[in-house]
């Protein structure tokens, strides 16, 4: 062995022997199967280098489907908001800064191999509004609707006020339909939990059909709580907000890191996308689709897909494996599912019609890679069924880079999906393709 070796972190000597087949497993569906876990000492590590779209190219579509940028030349887009009026709103953002995060070689390992993959770039903490008057598919108009907030993501339209999840608070400014920018200072709502080292940062957001109530996920400050639980207060968790009083109270815990969030159209059930524990192995544990029930508890850190108990957490807590809920509906080890958008279908192609979209911004604790895609789950009667498809792909070139990255879904006001790339720095628009 060299002696550069003995220098380089575990979590890069799992990175040079990225090869080899993924686990034998049915990691997709309502009853997927799950392997024994596999404990290594060196965790793997393999992103997709960030290199962007090539001039002319763009994701590889299903049949029946198109697909074109919205708009290109954003910065880091990671979620999207659709305003009654059609103008979209994008969340240009990036984790905030971490000065509790342990330092040493490993820490300065990872920032590096973060940026390679696209994510240590500064953020731009703004969000922009983009508007296709024309009716093209194309955004022309782009303004900078607000600007100087802190690692800004989840938004939502409550009468007339616009709210933002910070990473740290809930902000809010006055809005009125067709407008193009605010100049308003925001307004805090509540303080979410965030501080020094805010591990999983984003915080989505989500109105209920009354205005009363936000819903916020807010994911863990570790992987299987190795900071301490003091550390998890409020966190793995969907909080409820009162929007005219600020007080937030628990709705469901248990949740790694809950970031899509979503009414299912027919039961106006809440559903969410969780990324779950990673160094378990490939094929564990599989990222999850699954409806949230009030006061529920889905596991972490003491469990995994209902009653797996994780033995790494000390202390274990039986009690609360014991009524831990299994989730809907799996979606894969590791795609770290992002975006979620419910569709009714209408006009789409029959295997797309009823269901929803998910963002799978990829893995990177995996060795072959999963995710780095869009699917579609459809839903019969309120549940998922069958296995995913394949909407959008084609993220990744032949030599394993990222061309882009799916994170946040949308459904626009002509019936179409809009996908944000925070790696292709773009915004696409897919829609069913046009009839001879």
């Amino acid at each position: 062995m060299s002696p550069i070796r003995w220098l380089l972190p575990p979590l890069l000597l799992g990175c040079l022997s990225c090869t080899g087949r993924a686990q034998s497993a049915v990691e997709t569906g309502p009853q997927p199967t799950l392997p024994a876990p596999q404990k290594r000492w060196l965790p793997t590590v393999n992103i997709a280098p960030a290199v962007g779209w090539p001039p002319g190219t763009a994701p590889t579509v299903a049949p029946g489907l198109e697909v074109i940028a919205f708009a290109r030349g954003l910065d880091h887009p990671r979620w999207l908001y659709v305003l009654p009026n059609g103008d979209v709103l994008v969340a240009e953002t990036n984790a905030p800064p971490k000065p509790a995060e342990k330092k040493g070689l490993r820490t300065w390992f990872m920032k590096r191999t973060m940026k390679k993959a696209g994510a240590g770039t500064p953020s731009a903490n703004r969000i922009s509004l983009l508007r296709d008057a024309d009716g093209d598919g194309v955004a022309e108009l782009r303004t900078a609707f607000l600007t100087g907030l802190f690692s800004p993501f989840g938004m939502a339209l409550v009468g007339d006020r616009l709210y933002i999840a910070n990473a740290d608070a809930i902000v809010s400014v006055p809005y009125r339909a067709g407008q193009t920018a605010s100049d308003a200072m925001p307004v805090k709502l509540v303080d979410l939990p965030g501080g020094p080292l805010n591990h999983h940062w984003t915080k989505s957001l989500l109105a209920s059909a009354d205005g009363r109530h936000l819903y916020v996920g807010v994911g863990s400050n570790s992987n299987v709580g190795e900071n301490g639980m003091a550390m998890e207060t409020d966190r793995a968790a969907i909080l409820q907000v009162d929007v005219a009083t600020g007080a937030r109270r628990v709705f469901a815990t248990g949740l790694r890191n809950p970031v899509g969030l979503a009414w299912e159209s027919t039961t106006g059930a809440l559903w969410t996308v969780v990324n779950e524990r990673d160094e378990l192995g490939d094929a564990l544990v599989p990222d999850y689709l699954t409806s949230v029930r009030e006061g529920a508890f889905y596991g972490w850190p003491y469990s995994y897909y209902g009653q797996h108990v994780d033995t790494r957490v000390e202390p274990p807590r039986p009690d609360l494996v014991a009524r831990a809920i299994a989730p809907d509906y799996a979606l894969g080890a590791h795609v770290a599912a992002l975006g979620l958008a419910f569709h009714p279908g209408a006009g789409w192609p029959s295997a797309l019609r009823g269901g929803a979209f998910i963002g799978e911004h990829g893995s990177w604790n995996r060795r072959e890679p999963a995710g780095y895609k869009l699917v579609f789950v459809r839903f019969v009667d309120g549940r998922p069924q069958g296995l995913p498809v394949d909407v959008l792909t084609g993220f990744l070139d032949a030599d394993g880079n990222a061309r882009g990255r799916p994170v946040g879904v949308a459904v626009d006001a002509r019936g179409d999906v809009l996908l944000a790339d925070d790696v292709g720095n773009t915004v696409w628009r897919v829609s069913p393709a046009a009839q001879p």
